[in-house]
Formats: structure tokens, C-alpha cells, sequence
């Protein structure tokens, strides 16, 4: 009975310190609480941005869905020139996690 309750509390601790929820490709990622905005990039910098549109995905606890694409935040406005680009990544103990897109342009 001790050496199961030793592998539950091993089997938590793992998911809690390294997560299956963590934002691949933030900047920074916070042991505990993640919640920043990566470095965008500039598609088109003789573009204006008068528009503006999100796209996300989720996951929890190890099951992911949602479309954080940049054309489909490009879509959501009817965007056809995408002048630079943000992504937020947020995260809680790497049991829930969640991808912002937000795409600038005309």
C-alpha cells in the first residue's frame, strides 16, 4: 500500500513540475504560472493594421484543441494583408495551458 501511495505522489509530482500543458515556445516559462507574450513578428511591414483578429487553442490536463494559426486570426476579421504578429502563452501548473494569435493588418 506505501509503495502505491509513493508512486501517486511521484506521478503528481512529475505532471506538476514538468507539465503536459507547458506553452512550447514562450520566451519565459514560469514554474508555476505563465503568462506572457512572446516575440511577434513583422509579415509585412508596408502594411498598415486597422484591423485586428485572434485565433487560440487550449489544452488541459494533457488534451489539447483549438486553432491559434495565423491565418485563421487573419480569417476571423477578414484580414488579406497581416501586418506583424503577437502570441501570448499562458499556462497554470502545466495542467492548463492556452495560445492567443493576434494578428495586425488590413
Amino acid at each position: 500500500m506505501k509503495g502505491l501511495i509513493v508512486v501517486g505522489i511521484l506521478a503528481v509530482m512529475t505532471v506538476a513540475l514538468v507539465g503536459c500543458v507547458s506553452p512550447v515556445g514562450a520566451p519565459i516559462m514560469g514554474m508555476v504560472y505563465t503568462d506572457v507574450t512572446g516575440p511577434g513578428y513583422v509579415i509585412d511591414p508596408t502594411s498598415g493594421f486597422s484591423k485586428v483578429g485572434t485565433s487560440e487553442c487550449s489544452a488541459i490536463i494533457c488534451v489539447a484543441t483549438g486553432d491559434a494559426s495565423v491565418q485563421k486570426a487573419a480569417q476571423s476579421v477578414g484580414m488579406t494583408k497581416i501586418h506583424h504578429v503577437d502570441i501570448n502563452y499562458m499556462s497554470i501548473l502545466g495542467l492548463y495551458g492556452k495560445v492567443v494569435t493576434t494578428a495586425y493588418g488590413e
